[in-house]
């Protein structure tokens, strides 16, 4: 065989410089995945892609092909903001600054959503993208108000003041919700885009797919919401969560297809995860009565005078006091909460400062209450201390099977085989940092061993044990 000249291969070699570039960051990083597509089904639990009875074909094509954990932990609360915000950063919420779905203020509880980006206190994989030069999209994804992405259509939806058309001000760059109105979704009412619709994940998923088709992002984050809202309605089991379960599924089939419509389908990697798992209620506890009975928490024009409030979280409530270094205070709440009948007592635990701090849970709150599963907390004032409860919640402790969530990792990377025993939310992250190659510090997260593509792996079959981080809950 004859020898190219020696100027061939150097030409041939400047050639191949390029595709090589194409595989690191600005910060010099290399890159497993040139795209990441991140799924949050709300509500998603292990069992709808590891039990064929579920109608999820496109989930069971992805755990089938790729890797899977049997259980994810979730943070306490298992609520969806908080939850959201641990798989953006790889932080408790404790150490994020987003401690539940509403703020609570020194005021009072307040129905202000953390909607903005502003709120998040550590880096997100958000900033580590925009960092290393890369693009970036995010789709009804929560807290992301404000955030350094691209492509950004945060979790913000609004009617008009005939409440009929659905918008949303706060889509960046502008013109993008037009754009994607005449190209991908048709004009949107309000409701196509509330959660009593099944058509918003439909259209959800159809803005994540123009998006990809047309503008390549890096990093893509997608929330998909109508599970959770059907679970909430009628519990676990109820036909509307199989309607809604087969809605999500399709809108990833949507994803996949745009992915093999862009030609990155191969370059690409998508994780599936969700934000927590769901209980049945029977019984809801009103612990914020037993403040009002007391004098704790006046109503009407005194409101402003309380010193003692729990701000509700599902199946959870969180003390907080308006002077914080109240301790006669607490120590008054905790007997209310001890000479309850054992029948009361027993459907709920206490839960320290201590613990609350090993899970990372509100730094602020003086105490929690984690109901038993079944029972959930009101936070109202008023009423009957115990009521007749329906449908279903979260926002318990993450220390049994059914609050938590799932993850499924397929495509380019990933091992394909390798099953998660257990992981947390926290653990998301690195995943993601590492297959695009960020400079990015998970505070509370770690990169289990198994899920990215190696050498090492043996690639079928593997088992990962993910021990609890011990700087949270442990089993």
């Amino acid at each position: 065989m004859s020898k190219l000249p020696l100027s061939v291969c150097l030409l041939l070699l400047l050639f191949k410089l390029p595709t090589f570039a194409q595989q690191r960051n600005d910060n010099g990083s290399a890159k497993l995945s040139k795209y990441v597509v991140l799924i949050s089904i709300d509500g998603l639990r292990p069992e709808f892609y590891l039990d064929q009875a579920w109608p999820t074909p496109n989930l069971r094509f992805l755990k089938n092909n790729g890797t899977y954990a049997d259980g994810v932990r979730g943070v306490f609360p298992t609520l969806t903001y908080p939850s959201h915000t641990t798989i953006i950063t790889g932080a408790m919420p404790a150490r994020h600054g987003i401690y539940y779905n509403t703020i609570f203020s020194d005021s009072g509880s307040t129905n202000k959503w953390y909607r903005e980006e502003k709120f998040i206190q550590t880096p997100t994989l958000w900033d580590a993208a925009h960092d290393a030069g890369l693009t970036t999209a995010c789709v009804s994804w929560p807290v992301s108000v404000g955030a350094p992405i691209d492509y950004n259509i945060p979790e913000a939806w609004e009617s008009d003041k005939n409440g009929t058309v659905s918008i949303n001000p706060h889509v960046t760059p502008a013109g993008l919700f037009d754009e994607i109105q005449q190209n991908a979704t048709g004009k949107l009412n309000y409701s196509q885009m509330n959660l009593n619709n099944l058509a918003i994940d439909e259209n959800l998923s159809r803005m994540a797919a123009y998006l990809l088709k047309k503008y390549k992002p890096n990093f893509t984050a997608v929330h998909i919401v109508c599970v959770d809202h059907a679970e909430h309605s009628e519990g676990r089991n109820g036909e509307s969560v199989y309607k809604a379960l087969a809605s999500a599924d399709h809108a990833v089939s949507n994803i996949m297809e745009a992915l093999q419509a862009a030609g990155i389908a191969d370059s690409t990697t998508i994780i599936v995860t969700g934000d927590h798992g769901f209980s049945d209620i029977h019984t809801s506890f009103s612990p914020n009565v037993l403040l009002a009975q007391s004098g704790l928490l006046p109503a009407g024009r005194e409101k402003d005078n309380w010193k003692a409030m729990f701000h509700s979280a599902g199946g959870s409530a969180f003390l907080h006091l308006k002077n914080k270094n109240d301790n006669k205070t607490l120590l008054k709440v905790q007997s209310l909460l001890d000479s309850l009948p054992p029948a009361v007592k027993k459907l709920f635990r206490v839960v320290n400062r201590a613990e609350m701090d090993k899970i990372g849970a509100d730094p602020n709150a003086a105490l929690a209450i984690a109901c038993i599963e079944g029972v959930s907390i009101s936070g109202s004032s008023t009423g009957d201390l115990l009521k007749a409860g329906r449908g279903g919640t979260h926002g318990f402790f993450p220390d049994f099977q059914h609050i938590e969530t799932g993850f499924i990792a397929y495509g380019a990377g990933i091992s394909k085989g390798t099953v998660i025993n257990k992981m947390g939310l926290e653990d998301i992250a690195p995943v993601i940092s590492k297959l695009l190659g960020l400079s990015f510090n998970s505070i509370d997260g770690i990169l289990l061993p198994g899920i990215i593509k190696s050498s090492s792996n043996r690639g079928y079959n593997q088992v990962v044990n993910g021990n609890i981080n011990n700087k949270t809950e442990e089993k």
